[in-house]
């Protein structure tokens, strides 16, 4: 058995508060001298099916705490997406189906089990127990929190002041969702620091109907390669769990070294002292960014694809980047941070400044022909990502030029 100060070392890595670290350590005290496992519990968002590193900051710490012997419930939330979750709405959210909700999770669930044991995990739907309130439980469930304090929430407060429409069932959701850990009996909750309201209404729920707190762990939300926004799909600056071993190790290359830290702390399971002591080598200037950059990209691509792949990953990316398939004396071009969101016209733009070709017309033909390529990936007509400092863009055999990023 680690003992509780190991423990709370572990679970505390990473995190951006947790209330209340004294909770924590009783609990873990009474679960190993009863030999009793605590339930964590993490609500997934049915919105969105594909995994990339920005959703495994919550999945990691889940799996971490699983490796200390708990057990973690994730909680699909197919009764609570027919709502939506306000957090951070401007306005009322799009409802969805039932199947849709059903679809995302699927997707999902498949991608979580290789981060979280399967043998240490109980996927639940949470219209198991939010189905069968009849209309006197809801009545009772809403008299346990406040119009005033519902609108203390930030994105409720700030459409109020706008006189923006907020509909009554949205204030049932945060109410649903911490109605979830009453159901199972929740001893932690995992999320987010834009689930801080949901999570603590959790809490607040659990003290009402007469249950033991459970202790909420705030994560941080991950930068994505461009190094400044929330890690999206949309905005092309992610990493997915899916991707190739060589692109997925050269994105982790491409994030800034400012972020080398933060991803060791939330996207890896590094022990927090060895972190430290990376932390102690940057700092001290005995060691290149670079180098701990390469540890940190192999590490990642290790974590989804295996050993023999992240030993291959790192091979590729020194052939490409380190032996002189690129040339020493590379061009460089100039990108202002915020147009370095690129489409079809800014990539073809870069192409013909560079005078790899001498029309966006064969330009175009150029990426539909396989021979453009960013950090040795090859790119299609339609890709939407971000450029990132140091990027490199090869067109044909002979033809490299490195992206800077400048304010």
């Amino acid at each position: 058995m680690i003992n509780i100060d190991e423990q709370i070392k572990i679970i505390s890595k990473g995190t951006t508060e947790i209330i209340d670290k004294e909770e924590l350590r009783q609990k873990l005290i009474k679960a190993g001298e009863s030999n009793s496992k605590l339930i964590v519990k993490l609500g997934l968002d049915p919105t969105a099916p594909d995994i990339h590193l920005g959703h495994t900051v919550v999945l990691r710490k889940a799996r971490q705490i699983q490796d200390l012997g708990h057990s973690v419930i994730i909680i699909i939330g197919d009764f609570t997406g027919m709502i939506g979750d306000p957090s951070g709405r401007s306005k009322t959210r799009k409802e969805l189906t039932r199947e849709e909700v059903l679809i995302n999770a699927e997707t999902y669930k498949k991608q979580m089990f290789k981060i979280l044991d399967p043998d240490k995990t109980e996927v639940k739907f949470n219209s198991e127990w939010l189905s069968k309130l009849n209309f006197k439980d809801v009545i009772e469930l809403a008299s346990k929190y406040t119009v005033t304090r519902m609108l203390e929430r930030e994105d409720f407060k700030n459409r109020f002041k706008a006189q923006q429409s907020i509909a009554i069932h949205e204030f049932m959701y945060p109410l649903m969702q911490g109605y979830d850990s009453i159901a199972i009996k929740a001893d932690i909750e995992l999320g987010g620091t834009d689930q801080r309201f949901n999570i603590l209404m959790g809490r607040t729920l659990q003290k009402e109907y007469g249950e033991d707190k459970q202790v909420s762990i705030f994560m941080p939300l991950l930068e994505g390669t461009d190094g400044t926004l929330k890690m999206s799909k949309s905005l092309g600056n992610y990493i997915g769990i899916n991707e190739n071993c060589n692109n997925m190790y050269s994105k982790v290359m491409s994030i800034p070294d400012e972020l080398i830290i933060k991803y060791y702390d939330l996207v890896t399971d590094t022990h927090p002292d060895e972190v430290q002591e990376i932390v102690r080598q940057l700092e001290s200037g005995k060691i290149n960014p670079r180098d701990i950059k390469m540890k940190l990209s192999k590490e990642i691509v290790e974590l989804y694809h295996g050993k023999v792949a992240s030993d291959e990953a790192q091979e590729y990316f020194k052939k490409v980047f380190q032996k002189k398939d690129i040339p020493e004396n590379i061009k460089q071009i100039e990108i202002i941070k915020n147009s370095a969101r690129n489409k079809q016209s800014t990539i073809l733009k870069i192409i013909t400044d560079m005078e790899f070709a001498k029309s966006n017309r064969e330009a175009s033909r150029l990426i539909q022909q396989g021979a453009v390529k960013i950090n040795g990936e090859k790119i299609s007509i339609d890709n939407v990502f971000y450029l990132s400092d140091g990027d490199v863009i090869q067109c044909g055999k002979r033809n490299f030029v490195k992206i800077i990023i400048v304010k």
